[in-house]
């Protein structure tokens, strides 16, 4: 849900906006073969385009969804966080707290955001990585956004970084799994914040946002850090770091709920 609120209101993707960018609309698979040679100029290896795109089908339960998203935050922030910030999602993330001191440690160290913040919003997106973190094959629902002509510039550059990650080698094709826009990990990242802002913490040689805990929260602490966000200064509505959060999330009620979830685990 985050990142797809991202992608709502009109996030600036790293690979996007190509001059020759394929045409929306139309015949699907003229349109693949066109994203196919973007990506191939971009960069990706023929091999890696060819095993992605080939065969790759349109998803009408991915557009339905994308119809569906505008109301998402139609509720008050009181209705809001008391669906999303309960006693026992609390309890699990002062565990987790205490669980990854360390790791949370480091990354307040390197980065500068406090870890209240990063565990809430890995709470947030995907219950601490128990909850669902997305069962659908990104290439797919990439491929089907960016097909159609809503936002068909946002999407394209968002596929072509899907690409960029399996040619990186940071995920295999066959774990290029994600949500209804094409979310990846535990935090939930588009794939072009995947590669801008994605670290390699437990020291691997990948940014694994699906399966290593290290990487999850540095990347999500390196995306704050990288658009402002300062240790130590307040976070609520009104303050710098409020603002720093808007890349994480342009809605007010979602970064509110952070906040308020970030207090609660700290005591607050």
């Amino acid at each position: 849900m985050l990142r797809y609120a991202l992608a709502v209101a009109g996030f600036v993707c790293l690979a996007g906006g190509s001059a020759e960018a394929a045409r929306c609309g139309g015949d699907f698979n003229s349109f693949v073969a066109s994203m196919a040679s973007e990506a191939q100029a971009a960069g990706v290896s023929a091999s890696v385009t060819n095993a992605a795109l080939s065969g790759v089908q349109q998803d009408g339960a991915v557009l339905a969804f994308d119809r569906r998203q505008r109301h998402t935050f139609n509720k008050s922030f009181e209705q809001y966080v008391s669906t999303r910030v309960g006693p026992g999602r609390i309890n699990g993330g002062k565990a987790l707290l205490q669980r990854h001191a360390a790791l949370l440690s480091r990354i307040e160290q390197q980065f500068g955001v406090p870890r209240h913040i990063l565990v809430a919003i890995w709470g947030l997106e995907s219950d601490f990585g128990k909850g669902d973190i997305g069962k659908m094959p990104v290439v797919r629902t990439l491929a089907t956004l960016a097909h159609d002509c809503r936002r068909t510039e946002l999407f394209q550059g968002e596929l072509l970084a899907a690409l960029k990650i399996v040619q990186r080698g940071d995920l295999p094709l066959r774990d290029l799994i994600g949500a209804f826009a094409g979310e990846i990990g535990q935090t939930q990242f588009l794939p072009s914040s995947y590669i801008k802002y994605g670290v390699d913490f437990d020291g691997d040689g990948h940014v694994d946002l699906r399966h290593s805990v290290p990487d999850v929260l540095a990347s999500t602490a390196n995306l704050l850090h990288s658009n402002g966000f300062k240790m130590g200064q307040p976070y609520g509505e009104g303050t710098a770091n409020f603002e720093a959060m808007r890349e994480w999330n342009r809605a007010v009620i979602y970064r509110k709920t952070i906040g308020y979830f970030a207090g609660r685990l700290a005591g607050q």
